[in-house]
């Protein structure tokens, strides 16, 4: 009964605790590169010659993947960052199985300098969508 108490006499506070909160987590999501859709990503490679580096483990990624995706392992890519000095000047779209590491792996890539842009979804959204696989 006192956090209602509180609440109503501290509106102020709490509605800027709130609002903080809210624009912290809005500037997380863009640190980490901007999410972009489906059909965003298909527009990305298609139109800009961007490129997909897909961080699931080899596994998943033989399962099916995007078509020319560069895997390489979330817990790799800091070892491996050199494999991707080459795309740079392209965009390059972050993708996981469900969007729970493209962030992290993000957020890596966008402090050296590339273009980064991360699947909304992951491969989840990719395959509800029945977007092309490929397999192997």
């Amino acid at each position: 009964m006192d956090f209602f108490v509180f609440m109503s006499e501290q509106w102020l506070l709490v509605s800027l605790l709130v609002i903080l909160l809210y624009a912290f987590a809005f500037s997380e999501r863009y640190r980490a590169g901007t999410p972009a859709s489906v059909h965003e990503v298909t527009r990305l490679i298609n139109s800009e010659d961007a490129r997909v580096l897909d961080v699931r483990d080899k596994g998943e990624f033989r399962a099916g993947h995007i078509v020319d995706a560069l895997n390489i392992p979330h817990n790799e890519v800091a070892d491996r960052v050199g494999e991707l000095a080459s795309l740079k000047d392209k965009p390059l779209i972050v993708v996981d199985k469900i969007g729970q590491h493209a962030g992290a792996v993000g957020r890596q890539l966008k402090a050296r300098g590339f273009q980064v842009r991360r699947l909304q979804g992951g491969m989840s959204e990719w395959s509800n969508q029945n977007l092309p696989l490929v397999k192997g």
